[in-house]
């Protein structure tokens, strides 16, 4: 039954499926583990009817992971609709803590993956997912602490307004309030964010199909879209992630083609900003900020612009990742130091108690902001014998995302007595 949002939420023992969950699962795949055998054992399972709602789960994550996302999606769904509720079991013996996640039903990588950041805890993880039709339980899973995974994204806008409704009455402390997960719109961090002292984020504006199809023959300007548009501009499809159909346009011709190779109506365009270093090479970097402290995920170095981890090849250059462990062991005296003020104020104005941000450094020195996400993988899954400077920056990561589950879990308490 659909909790009326206007009552005061209730808390009663949890009614929890046990799950392998995101992280396990997904470090198997990046570890090459054949997946195959454990999705055959579980279709067996439910052929027979003898499958748990958890393993349903599991298995559309496996789904996803072997290349069929629609699939994935359906089975997923498909148990959403008797089954909610999921438990990660905590490494721990007792675990000291029980997390409350609230999700969304969406793929693999429209909820943030917090599993990840858990590693190694005595945290026992909790996730609700906040479906169409279902809505809030009349009583949550007891909690000492919840936090709203669900991405900005339209899939998720039906699970963050039911959230947002019962955000008042939760009777635990809440982190990363809906209202403020949509401010990472890509369409609207740039307006959240201006006049940001030592920030430059450049406006991403929304523009149909027939306006660029209008810019592409000459019959508007850029001007008419955006004041501050010009080219060269970056396009992307709007809704797209991880890349798709992301292009650098350098002229009304190369818009041509662009829009003659895409099928989409609604795209998103931006400036585009040469961040090129001296010596020719691009570097863009992730940080995580948590608690309101910014910390180093990872330095992606290469030749081309549109960077992203892997297609810089950092495993394959000694020098690369030399650089990038100086990076990360330097962080709170150079590059944190640096953009101090910037990243405060970020921080500030975005509210968020955990996010990611991609972002590099202009010819200016300021921070050059390309997008901001609760929803990025922050990992401990590479190799420690290619980077040995990893682990201990990704546990630093996670020891201070868990402190902050603990601070606002003390102060819930302190509240209640």
């Amino acid at each position: 039954m659909q909790h009326p949002v206007s009552a005061p939420l209730r808390m009663t023992a949890a009614n929890f499926a046990d799950r392998i969950g995101f992280a396990q699962l997904t470090r198997r795949a990046f570890e090459g583990v054949d997946l195959h055998p454990l999705r055959d054992q579980l279709v067996a399972r439910i052929a027979a009817g003898t499958a748990l709602a958890g393993e349903g789960l599991d298995l559309s994550l496996i789904t996803q992971l072997l290349g069929d996302k629609d699939q994935g999606l359906a089975i997923q769904s498909e148990v959403l609709n008797f089954h909610q509720l999921f438990r990660t079991p905590s490494p721990a013996p007792k675990p000291g803590l029980r997390l409350l996640a609230l999700a969304a039903d969406i793929d693999m990588g429209g909820n943030t993956p917090i599993d990840f950041l858990l590693e190694g805890s005595d945290v026992e993880l909790l996730t609700l997912y906040v479906v169409k039709g279902a809505g809030l339980p009349e009583t949550l899973p007891e909690h000492d602490v919840a936090i709203v995974v669900a991405s900005d994204s339209e899939e998720c806008r039906e699970a963050l307004a039911l959230i947002e409704k019962a955000a008042p009455n939760w009777p635990r402390p809440l982190l990363n309030r809906p209202d403020r997960i949509g401010n990472l719109d890509r369409d609207k961090l740039h307006l959240l964010l201006a006049g940001v002292p030592g920030l430059d984020i450049p406006a991403t504006i929304h523009a149909t199909r027939a306006q660029l199809s209008d810019l592409s023959r000459g019959q508007i300007a850029c001007g008419d879209i955006a004041s501050e548009l010009r080219f060269p501009l970056i396009a992307r499809p709007r809704g797209s992630h991880a890349g798709v159909g992301l292009a650098k346009l350098d002229d009304a011709a190369a818009l041509a083609s662009y829009l003659a190779e895409r099928g989409e109506q609604d795209f998103f365009v931006a400036r585009f900003v040469d961040y090129v270093n001296a010596d020719g090479l691009y570097r863009k970097y992730r940080l995580a900020m948590v608690d309101g402290r910014p910390y180093a995920c990872h330095m992606a170095i290469a030749d081309r612009w549109d960077i992203w981890y892997l297609n810089a090849y950092m495993a394959f250059s000694e020098e690369k990742r030399t650089e990038e462990a100086v990076f990360m062991r330097d962080f709170d005296t150079a590059f944190a130091a640096r953009h101090e003020r910037a990243l405060d104020e970020m921080s500030r104005r975005v509210g968020l108690d955990y996010f990611i941000v991609d972002c590099a450094e202009n010819d200016k020195g300021e921070l050059l902001v390309f997008e901001a996400d609760n929803t990025a993988v922050v990992h401990n899954m590479d190799s420690p014998d290619v980077f040995p400077y990893k682990p201990p920056q990704m546990r630093k990561i996670f020891a201070a995302f868990t402190a902050m589950l603990s601070r606002h879990a003390k102060t819930g308490r302190e509240s209640a007595a």
